[in-house]
């Protein structure tokens, strides 16, 4: 009996988790995956999907039917009911339609509601599924019809009540926490005007961009933001779990676009397509290791004339890459964080700039004494030395200012970036040592 039998037999359905089903599921082979998604229980089979990683979502489609995966649809919440379809949509479109018009008036208008949003507006991104009051309803009849909506299993995770008029404008936000220590025999607006326990949190627009919605969560510690239309009408709510996936979404399409792969390729389990998206920027960087080549020919005679140029010279490229790509991972993560503004660019390059000083004096005396009692000659460690000081200088400077120059032409400092430093260094570092090298030496 592997683990997922086990879990199955000793857990009724109300105590499974999708996400323990998920890590459970991970560990199986393709034929024991292929029986074990069957038995996972069907009001949890859409949450199971979307938890595993997107490689395994065609083997769920693959090994379910279309009343299955329809029955799946309908148990997620909205958000989740976009992404489950979109992902089923990428698989097989025409399984996709099949599931789509199987689903009830509700579910397919809610559907259809999102998916008129672009994948960068918070919109995408909100449930539809809220819980709202009038400010004239009494607390009791208020805690009533929730409770009654709780059981009936039509709201999860609630955490605030939005006050909203007649024509659905929202008007502010109360805590549950709140709520319960409210009068019940009163109105929420008396308890409003007697207590003042009532809050206005930061409120989303659906057009707004996610990520500055992403950072109203961490400047303003929220596990919920109300969203509204440009009328003030409330539309839905973002909910503090869809927050966690785009920042781990981002953080992810961060680290591959500074190593140059494409994150959707990579997710993919097609060959062919990540080895094309991977060999667009190899090629890019065959070009930029061309170049560097080119600035040594420019040096043959002087790196004849002395061997040793030969053995040093890659060491003052490989620190130069290597401080370079330091400067560069900060900058890029203190930008995607908003930690780094228009007014402060400066600061942010002058520290880059000053640690990279620092460590050139620091690493230009260490190699300067290896490269003398290397070779016997004392000015080569001089010009190893120098050429260090200058590689390292130049960067921290383009480390900082490539990722901060793209930024500002709309680009993302992570896409490129890498590949644009490492030419800046090797070129910078050849040419500064074998040319320091030509005059002082030769």
């Amino acid at each position: 009996m592997n683990n997922f039998e086990k879990y199955i037999k000793e857990h009724n359905e109300s105590e499974m988790h999708p996400a323990e089903l998920a890590k459970l599921l991970k560990n199986l082979n393709d034929h024991d995956f292929s029986e074990a998604i069957k038995r996972v229980p069907n009001d949890l089979v859409g949450d199971v999907a979307l938890a595993l990683p997107d490689r395994y979502f065609d083997d769920v489609v693959e090994n379910l039917s279309i009343d299955e995966l329809s029955h799946a649809v309908s148990e997620l919440e909205s958000d989740d009911q976009l992404e489950f379809m979109q992902e089923l949509e990428d698989v097989d479109e025409n399984k996709a339609s099949e599931v789509f018009h199987s689903l009830d008036a509700e579910d397919k208008h809610e559907i259809s509601e999102l998916k008129k949003y672009d994948e960068n507006q918070a919109g995408a991104y909100m449930q539809l599924e809220v819980f709202t009051a009038n400010e004239n309803e009494i607390v009791q009849d208020v805690i009533k019809r929730f409770a009654k909506l709780r059981k009936a299993n039509e709201l999860e995770n609630v955490q605030n009540l939005f006050i909203v008029d007649k024509h659905n404008k929202l008007l502010y936000t109360i805590g549950l926490d709140d709520l319960l220590i409210f009068d019940f025999s009163k109105t929420i607006k008396e308890n409003k005007v007697l207590s003042d326990e009532s809050f206005d949190s930061k409120i989303a627009v659906d057009t707004e961009d996610i990520k500055e919605v992403v950072n109203y969560f961490k400047e303003y510690d929220l596990s919920v933001i109300p969203v509204i239309n440009k009328h003030g009408v409330l539309l839905g709510r973002i909910t503090s779990d869809d927050i966690y996936d785009i920042i781990n979404e981002h953080a992810t399409e961060q680290m591959y676009n500074l190593a140059g792969v494409d994150d959707e390729a990579e997710e993919d389990e097609d060959v062919i397509k990540a080895g094309k998206k991977r060999a667009y920027w190899l090629a890019i960087n065959l070009v930029t290791a061309i170049a560097a080549s080119l600035v040594i020919g420019m040096f043959e005679s002087t790196i004849n004339s002395m061997v040793a140029l030969a053995v040093l010279m890659p060491i003052v490229a490989s620190m130069g890459g290597n401080a370079g790509t330091q400067s560069l991972t900060v900058i890029v993560r203190q930008l995607a964080l908003g930690e780094i503004t228009k007014g402060d660019a400066f600061r942010s390059i002058k520290k880059e700039v000053a640690i990279s000083l620092m460590n050139g004096f620091i690493f230009a005396i260490l190699i300067g004494i290896i490269a003398y009692l290397w070779f016997k000659i004392p000015m080569l460690g001089v010009v190893i030395g120098l050429s260090m000081i200058i590689n390292l200088f130049m960067a921290g400077f383009f480390g900082a200012v490539i990722p901060l120059a793209l930024k500002w032409l709309k680009i993302d400092p992570a896409i490129g970036s890498t590949v644009i430093l490492t030419t800046v260094t090797d070129v910078v570092g050849f040419f500064s040592f074998l040319g320091l090298a030509k005059v002082i030496l030769l």
